[in-house]
């Protein structure tokens, strides 16, 4: 069958759109929410969550009677899937959305949808900006999406917005329709409730709420049961899970149980809501990778104490050092941002002075730009130059580029498992796959391999990013 597209490059993102549209809300005609074979396209732009919500989608579309669009020019309803963690690609976003409009004028009755994160803003440029474009549903409100696209379907005027968040939506009862793959994704938690003063998550996604563990565990069998072999637990702060009396751990401790499951991995934690039960649970588990993905974004007390995130440099450097204790072979990545607001050259000496020392697998680097509805956007103001920001990020991306180079060669003559997960994209002949702290490896391909397989690999070379080596 064919598949519900994920975009390859992730878009970051976006204010948008402007509400001449009514809410699906106060509808009094009952309406036929039945595809009728109706065929759909998705894209996806973003983190992984975004995929789960994609893949959320489709499962929700098709046990109404969709069916899987083979390509765009195929489609009946194409929805975007946005994120809105950025602002520098609301452009691109804008462009994508012309050009798929064209679509639109190809084919009548075709329905355009812009869905996520971004939908919050959409209602205050559509009209100017996108008058294509016939649905924006927010991310509480994809269990309505049948009726919405309904109406979408009925009205050829005005596009029907739908994004009212809701502090009780976990989509319990839902089975997302899964990329074919050996990885597979649970969202166990949505929304946030830390409201750092950059980031615009909480006010597009809501307050923080987990997912039943009834509802994580069916989703888990699922996926076993189709022969995925890693599971990766998602939330916006994952480990700050908690349903009724069961926490991040005791989640943790319950999908590794699971027959067929081979791996879990979990992304993003944030420092805070490390407890030393989770810690010996990871070191405990297993099938819990070896691999964490840990925020720190900056290495200044004055910044981090700006961004309200709630701990200090020598209170992460702590936790760091617990989990690298407790776990051999940790490996780690982060998230940094230079040039925030009030952000001097001793602030900055400092982050740089933190890479250094902490050594991370890899990072995520970023310069700070302001994000429009943040508390930052509003209070604090973006007094750091752009060519000042430019010239911070370039130092701590070379930096980090050298630690990467130098931890990877390092493997150079070990062994790790690696969990195959298909052909590589340059050689027909070789397999990818990734080891348990999250590096991916390259391979010959031998009699008898095959994807979903987890093969000793002894790693031969090294890039900065990549592994190179032979099955052992």
């Amino acid at each position: 069958m064919a598949q519900l597209r994920i975009a390859d490059t992730p878009v970051d993102l976006i204010d948008l759109l402007k509400n001449k549209a009514e809410t699906i809300s106060g509808a009094e005609t009952p309406i036929e929410t039945s595809g009728h074979g109706l065929k759909l396209y998705i894209e996806t732009y973003g983190c992984q969550m975004n995929v789960a919500d994609s893949e959320l989608m489709g499962g929700i579309l098709l046990s109404h009677g969709y069916a899987v669009a083979e390509g765009l020019e195929d489609a009946d309803v194409i929805l975007v899937n946005t994120c809105a963690v950025r602002e520098k690609a609301e452009e691109r976003v804008f462009g994508r959305v012309a050009t798929l409009s064209g679509i639109k004028n190809r084919r009548k009755g075709v329905v355009l949808g812009v869905c996520g994160c971004m939908a919050e803003h959409l209602r205050e440029q559509l009209t100017e900006r996108a008058p294509y474009v016939d649905l924006v549903v927010g991310p509480d409100a994809y269990r309505r999406l049948p009726e919405l696209v309904a109406r979408a379907r009925q009205d050829d005027f005005d596009p029907i917005i739908d994004v009212r968040l809701d502090r009780g939506e976990t989509y319990e009862g839902i089975t997302p329709v899964r990329q074919e793959g050996t990885s597979g994704w649970i969202t166990i938690q949505r929304g946030c409730d830390k409201f750092c003063t950059f980031c615009i998550v909480p006010y597009r996604r809501g307050r923080e709420r987990g997912v039943a563990p009834r509802e994580i565990l069916r989703q888990a069998r699922q996926l076993a049961e189709a022969g995925v072999k890693e599971v990766t637990l998602l939330g916006q702060t994952v480990n700050s899970y908690r349903y009724e009396g069961v926490d991040f751990a005791d989640l943790l401790a319950a999908v590794a149980q699971i027959d067929g499951i081979e791996r879990v991995r979990f992304t993003s934690p944030y420092p805070v809501d490390f407890t030393p039960k989770l810690i010996e649970t990871m070191a405990r588990e297993k099938k819990v990778c070896n691999y964490i993905h840990m925020p720190v974004q900056s290495g200044s007390d004055k910044v981090l104490s700006e961004m309200r995130r709630g701990y200090t440099v020598d209170e992460y450097r702590g936790l760091v050092a617990a989990l690298r204790a407790a776990i051999p072979g940790l490996a780690m990545s982060t998230d940094v941002i230079v040039g925030f607001p009030g952000e001097s050259e001793e602030d900055f000496a400092q982050t740089v002075a933190l890479i250094k020392e902490l050594r991370f697998d890899f990072a995520y680097l970023f310069k700070y730009s302001e994000r429009e509805g943040t508390f930052a956007h509003k209070r604090i103001e973006d007094d750091v130059p752009e060519a000042v920001k430019g010239r911070r990020l370039q130092e701590i991306i070379e930096i980090q580029e050298a630690i990467c180079a130098e931890v990877t060669a390092a493997l150079v003559g070990q062994t790790f498992e690696a969990l195959i997960e298909g052909d590589s994209r340059k050689n027909a002949d070789e397999w990818v796959g990734r080891t348990g702290t999250f590096k991916p490896v390259i391979f010959p391909k031998t009699e008898g391999t095959s994807p979903g397989q987890i093969v000793a690999v002894r790693i031969t070379s090294a890039s900065s990013h990549t592994l190179r080596g032979e099955i052992a």
